[in-house]
């Protein structure tokens, strides 16, 4: 007997999982490339100050100065970062991804033919700005393209670049000098252009419909889910299309719960709309709650340790007498953090993001405190990192070993994952940016104010106020971290209506909870 196969008409054929993930991962390519050059923008100051700090030449640094090129870049971030959210709402998330690349194209340039002090500070607060335009265009736009149950492996990919562009950066310190670092960089930046040129970056969805394209969205999320037809999409497509309609029209009268209908808002006074307006979507609950958790996680995280002592890092081991060449261990750490980032891709869909930035927090604390025990019982009083010639000559094999678990610890933190999915569409990208400001306002000033941490308080002092700030970060976190892991944007974003919320829920908690 023979059987005659026919074709099942009107049933679409699925698209492979396989399919679909590299649809997501090649569309937020160009992004990648932003975090790997912004991981090389952070970096460059510490392959940078060790070669110039009281140089025979022309060229040299003081220790003020060298304090100052170290975190200058972080106090310009947060003017590019306030810019970043405007720019991606106005002229979307692709051709946004295009332009940020500009500033850092001028200031690569720069660095590279930098005669004298003044335009290498001209060049690091360059990288900077474009660090913090960066921000937005690249929060929004992984988080926008993805699907829930990859969207924190794919953020967390993005991390992963960030982690490259710092182990790059330090790699180019032990092989090439800084001027050619420089110059080697500007290819990233260009290549990330030339991606959005080609097309392979389109526009987020969601963005299209807030347009009124939805052809265009529709194309776009057919391209997204592994260049698939529209029937396969039909349904993750009708969801959007109706909360971007929630979205829709006079944003007052969507608070007033007023029919539209009837909108007499367009004939108010100009500058009175957009504070009531901006009143309704940036000091909503839906938005500050959120921005307040991002802030608090990145002070936090920041200031636990590692990046404040980023730009001085060389001198910096050397002054704990680390068993290894200082510029070994800038290497190494460069590994570390890469390697740290590639574990969390892993581990992030099983243990979600809640358990990996309370833990990470905690150990980061951990750390810090046996540097600064160390710190305290082996080293004079007289060592700073500032001054080569009260670096010990015995060596310990002791801090290595934390300062290399402080890397990783720090490189297991889910804070800009986090930064990426938890604002309504509204405010998402000013939100974000907003945060990525404060962010970089943090880092300046733990970058800044290390000199003076370890002039006042030695090393064994410095190390103390992050381990304070980290135990601080881990019973925050406890309290108020959410768990999004597998969450669509629209469940995230019901967390923060009605009452705050406390999202500890554990055997811990519970004790107490029985006991009221």
């Amino acid at each position: 007997m023979v059987y005659k196969i026919t074709e099942i008409k009107d049933v679409p054929l699925p698209v492979s999982r396989i399919r679909s993930v590299t649809a997501q991962l090649i569309a937020s390519m160009a992004p990648n490339l932003l975090l790997l050059d912004l991981g090389m923008a952070v970096s460059f100051a510490t392959i940078v100050i060790p070669d110039l700090l009281n140089a025979p030449g022309s060229l040299s640094f003081t220790d003020s100065e060298a304090s100052w090129f170290g975190s200058l870049s972080f106090l310009t971030q947060p003017f590019g970062a306030l810019l970043s959210g405007p720019l991606v709402d106005y002229v979307g998330r692709k051709r946004a991804t295009f332009l940020v690349n500009i500033p850092h194209v001028i200031a690569w340039i720069l660095m590279y033919f930098a005669w004298n002090v003044p335009i290498l500070f001209i060049g690091n607060a360059l990288l900077g700005i474009g660090t913090g335009i960066m921000e937005a265009p690249i929060n929004s736009y992984v988080s926008e393209i993805s699907e829930p149950s990859v969207r924190g492996a794919l953020c967390t990919v993005t991390q992963l670049f960030l982690s490259i562009g710092i182990f790059a950066m330090y790699f180019l310190g032990s092989v090439v000098t800084w001027r050619v670092a420089a110059i080697i960089c500007i290819s990233i930046p260009f290549t990330s252009m030339l991606l959005v040129v080609i097309g392979a970056v389109p526009d987020t969805p969601v963005w299209l419909l807030s347009q009124g394209r939805e052809k265009d969205a529709l194309k776009s999320l057919c391209y997204l889910r592994g260049w698939t037809t529209a029937d396969n999409v039909k349904e993750e497509f009708d969801e959007l299309v109706v909360y971007s309609k929630s979205l829709d029209g006079c944003v007052i009268c969507w608070k007033e719960k007023r029919d539209e209908s009837q909108c007499d808002h367009y004939e108010m006074n100009v500058f009175k709309r957009f504070f009531t307006k901006f009143n309704i979507v940036m000091l909503c609950k839906e938005t500050l709650r959120p921005l307040t958790l991002t802030m608090l996680y990145f002070t936090f995280v920041v200031m636990s340790g590692l990046t404040p002592v980023k730009p001085n890092m060389v001198n910096v081991c050397s002054a704990f007498g680390m068993a290894d060449d200082s510029k070994n261990i800038v290497v190494m750490v460069g590994v570390i953090t890469l390697i740290a980032s590639v574990v969390v891709i892993g581990i992030i869909k099983s243990v979600g993001k809640r358990k990996l930035g309370i833990s990470s927090m905690f150990a980061s604390g951990v750390c810090c405190t046996v540097l600064s025990i160390y710190a305290g019982a082996n080293l004079a009083d007289t060592v700073s990192s500032y001054d080569p010639k009260t670096f010990p000559e015995e060596k310990s094999v002791v801090p290595l070993i934390f300062f290399y678990l402080l890397t990783i610890f720090t490189g297991f933190n889910v804070s800009w994952v986090i930064l990426g999915e938890v604002f309504p569409f509204r405010s998402r990208a000013s939100a974000q940016g907003t945060g990525a400001a404060w962010n970089y306002v943090v880092m300046f000033i733990g970058s800044k104010t290390f000199i003076d941490l370890e002039t006042h308080f030695r090393l064994t002092g410095a190390f103390a106020t992050y381990a304070a700030f980290a135990y601080l970060g881990t019973i925050y976190l406890y309290f108020f971290m959410p768990e999004t892991e597998g969450k669509s944007l629209q469940e995230i974003e019901s967390y923060y209506e009605g009452r705050l919320r406390i999202f500890a829920d554990d055997w811990f908690i519970n004790i107490f909870k029985k006991k009221k």
